[in-house]
């Protein structure tokens, strides 16, 4: 069973920066795109950036030239530096990983979520 594990979320001040980390564990053959996503509540999660296995990103448009998503593929993990926090990026952010994962009769593929790390800022 694979599992994503987020951290580096908290309560910062407005300008302020973050960097969440996100670490995929299990049975996992490979794992192709991984992304960052946020939510607040009554609102549709969106997406704040993704980067491919091979390092191509791509970002929203209010996050680009603040956000910087990065990954370590030995590591299985992706990166989220957030710069110039703002009080409209508080949010639930969540990571997402394409998984490939082992089972005992070969290989599956499917989306996987972490549980989410809540980001918090204070004007």
């Amino acid at each position: 069973q694979v599992q994503l594990v987020e951290s580096g979320g908290g309560l910062v001040q407005a300008g302020g920066s973050l960097r969440l980390s996100c670490a995929a564990s299990g049975s996992i053959f490979s794992i192709n795109a991984m992304g960052w996503y946020r939510q607040t509540p009554g609102k549709q999660r969106e997406l704040v950036a993704a980067i491919t296995s091979g390092g191509s990103t791509n970002y929203a448009d209010s996050v680009k030239d603040r956000f910087t998503i990065s990954r370590d593929n030995a590591k299985n993990t992706v990166y989220l530096q957030i710069n110039s926090l703002k009080p409209d990026d508080t949010a639930v952010y969540y990571c997402n990983a394409d998984i490939k994962e082992i089972r005992l009769w070969g290989t599956t593929s499917h989306d996987a979520w972490g549980q989410g790390t809540q980001v918090t800022v204070s004007s």
